[in-house]
């Protein structure tokens, strides 16, 4: 009688599954700025609280460099606003990102919403009108701007 080895390969559950976030996180960034760079109000499909109106997004794979060539790391990339108007972020990507007032090199005071896990929100209203720079703590190459209107 011939006895047979078997071999077992044991794949960790870690690598299986960012496996399948890859797979099924293939959309193209630049589909979803062709869709939504026009519109300054983003109402989106999966948001958690649809009666909420997101101003600017966090698209998928802005953690990555690229998005700042097409100003497509925030969406819109530029918002303006009336002084009193409170503006809505939603991260709908599956990086951690974050809302930071100034910029990478000169980060400001004035707000920040630390590490936003994907779906979260964030919100500031601007009660003084100029233009208000912002970044991503975690990517530098993500910037955007609020401009406030008197």
């Amino acid at each position: 009688m011939m006895k047979m080895n078997k071999k077992i390969t044991i794949i960790p559950i870690g690598i299986l599954i960012v496996a399948i976030v890859i797979l099924f996180s293939q959309g193209s960034q630049e589909s979803d700025l062709e869709n939504n760079q026009s519109s300054q109000e983003v109402e989106l499909e999966n948001n958690p609280t649809p009666n909420l109106k997101i101003d600017v997004y966090m698209p998928n794979k802005s953690s990555r460099p690229g998005c700042e060539e097409t100003n497509a790391c925030y969406i819109p990339h530029e918002i303006t606003v009336n002084l009193g108007d409170t503006v809505i972020w939603q991260n709908q990507d599956v990086a951690f990102h974050s809302v930071t007032s100034g910029t990478y090199d000169e980060p400001l005071d004035s707000f920040d919403s630390g590490h936003l896990d994907p779906e979260e929100i964030f919100s500031v209203t601007f009660d003084e009108p100029g233009d208000v720079d912002y970044f991503c703590t975690l990517h530098p190459w993500m910037k955007g701007k609020v401009i406030v209107k008197n």
